[in-house]
């Protein structure tokens, strides 16, 4: 018989956000790659291989690439007893199973979660974190990543993100093919040079669409969080406390989380341009805590 839901509030604003994101990301796909087939008639077999094969190492072991990347190390509740304590008050909030336990020794104050699924996932958290903050804060922080791990967010976003790659992967064999195939005033050479500009393009949008997403489901996450536990304010701390310490954090470490800043709780960087702020994986601080502090205000109320 299949699990329960978890008790994570029901986010059905970002339900819908995700599967319209995957709708017009896909649709977005499906021209590209319908002009390709019928441009490249011969090379179909290899795109769609391809295609398929990126897909499936992406999708089974982009998470696991991830968390080395980020050098997360499992640890045993002897090892990290105040982490393993905090995820299992959370799991028991929340009706979850349990994830891998991680952590990452780094001074970057953060956490991420990992995991195609609930049973796949992994939550880890830097040393720099844990050294930073208070119990009730670290609580927040971790119910914020348990809540990627509720909703999914992890396998959406990793296919969503695969697409932006598929497209510079088509490009080039596309080019690669047609090049070769075309001669003089063919004119499927006209349309094999205008490949890269299409891609460019379907690049471009969906690369805005994913981020537009990755923004709303860090509000989500927070928003999820904080009802969990009860104590918005705790989450609001952190993320105040986390924001202020990036400063204080060498550029050079920061250059190097930066890469990964989709599956941080707080990006390295954040800009407060306009230009920034579109492009950005996370919502600016301000919005953050200013849902929180609804969010807090509506649960003192009578």
């Amino acid at each position: 018989m299949a699990r329960a839901r978890s008790r994570y509030a029901p986010d059905h604003g970002l339900t819908t956000r995700m599967v319209s994101t995957m709708f017009f990301i896909g649709l977005l796909y499906v021209v590209l790659v319908g002009v390709l087939l019928a441009v490249l008639r011969g090379a179909w077999p290899l795109i769609l291989i391809v295609a398929g094969g990126l897909f499936v190492a992406q999708f089974w072991f982009s998470d696991r690439i991830a968390a080395y990347g980020m050098g997360a190390r499992e640890v045993t509740p002897q090892e990290a007893p105040e982490l393993h304590g905090a995820i299992d008050r959370i799991c028991a909030l929340a009706d979850m199973p349990k994830p891998r336990v991680a952590v990452a020794r780094s001074d970057v104050p953060n956490a991420f979660a990992t995991g195609r699924s609930e049973k796949t996932s992994l939550v880890c958290a830097t040393t720099g974190l844990l050294r930073r903050l208070e119990p009730d804060e670290l609580e927040g922080v971790l119910a914020h990543e348990m809540s990627h791990v509720a909703h999914r967010d992890v396998a959406v976003m990793t296919i969503a993100s695969f697409l932006g790659v598929l497209a510079g992967i088509i490009t080039r064999v596309a080019l690669w093919g047609g090049f070769a195939r075309s001669r003089g005033n063919d004119p499927a050479g006209i349309i094999i040079m205008l490949i890269p500009l299409i891609s460019a393009v379907v690049y471009a949008v969906s690369f805005l669409l994913t981020r537009l997403l990755s923004r709303y489901r860090e509000l989500s996450a927070d928003r999820t969080a904080a009802l969990l536990t009860g104590r918005p304010s705790s989450l609001a701390s952190a993320l105040t406390k986390v924001s202020g310490q990036m400063a204080r954090i060498p550029t050079e470490d920061l250059r190097k989380a930066e890469p990964y800043n989709a599956f941080y709780f707080v990006p390295a960087f954040s800009s407060k341009e306009s230009l920034g702020r579109l492009l950005s994986s996370h919502p600016t601080l301000e919005q953050r805590l200013d849902q929180l502090a609804r969010i807090s205000a509506g649960l003192s109320r009578p």
